[in-house]
């Protein structure tokens, strides 16, 4: 995976939200050791710093726990509390822009869930 350097979102959030993203595919378990600061630091080439910076941004988020000596851990159910964050928080902010930018652009209520229509067909039909 490759960061945006010049993203909005800070890479040690990118760093959370892809470990995220690996709890939520199953690629690691509630209770599995997660990935170290230094270990993501050779993986995506980024300061071992920046990367611990988003593992203990999970660990406020109580999405993984520490154990002393060991490193950082898959909190219980922190798959469905990823879900209830992303749903609250990603899918809002998201949902927010795509209205304004309709609203700028004269898109009408209809044609906005129409073209959402179409593409939630469109990713079925490339999942399959």
């Amino acid at each position: 995976m490759k960061f945006k350097q010049d993203g909005a979102k800070p890479i040690y959030v990118q760093i959370s939200e892809w470990i995220e993203t690996e709890i939520l595919s199953g690629a690691i378990p509630e209770d599995h050791k997660v990935f170290s600061q230094y270990q993501l630091a050779e993986m995506f080439n980024i300061n071992p710093a920046t990367a611990a910076k988003g593992l203990n941004l999970l660990a406020d988020e109580n999405i993984l726990y520490k154990k002393r000596g060991l490193g950082m851990f898959v909190a219980p159910n922190a798959p469905q509390f990823i879900l209830e964050k992303r749903k609250s928080q990603t899918m809002k902010n998201l949902v927010y822009e795509l209205v304004l930018e309709a609203e700028r652009l004269g898109v009408s209520e209809t044609e906005l869930i129409n073209l959402i229509m179409e593409e939630k067909e469109r990713q079925r039909g490339n999942q399959k």
